[in-house]
C-alpha cells in the first residue's frame, strides 16, 4: 500500500474527518536529506474533524502524530499539517 494511502485510510479510521486532503511534497525535496526516491517522504496535511474541538494545535498534531506514529517512524520524513474544526473551516 502506498503511503498516502495508508496516511488516507487511518486518518479516515480514527478521526472521521469531515475534509482530508493528503498531498505527496516528496517532489520538492528531491536531494535533501530524508528524501526517497519514488517520493513518499514528505506530506502535507488538511484535516478538518470535529474530534478537534476543543483541543489546541499542539493537542491536535499530537493526535494526528499518535495515529500515523507508525509511518512516521519508518516511512514520513516530514509531516506539515493543518488541523480545523469544521467551524473553523466554515469561517
Amino acid at each position: 500500500m502506498r503511503v498516502s494511502d495508508s496516511i488516507h485510510q487511518k486518518l479516515t479510521d480514527a478521526l472521521k474527518p469531515e475534509r482530508l486532503e493528503v498531498k505527496d511534497e516528496s517532489h520538492l525535496h528531491a536531494g535533501h536529506a530524508g528524501a526517497r526516491e519514488g517520493g513518499e517522504s514528505h506530506f502535507r496535511l488538511l484535516i478538518v474533524a470535529s474530534a478537534f474541538e476543543g483541543l489546541n494545535r499542539v493537542a491536535r498534531q499530537r493526535m494526528v502524530n499518535d495515529v500515523l506514529r507508525e509511518e512516521l517512524r519508518e516511512q514520513i520524513h516530514a509531516l506539515a499539517m493543518k488541523t480545523l474544526t469544521p467551524e473553523e473551516d466554515a469561517a
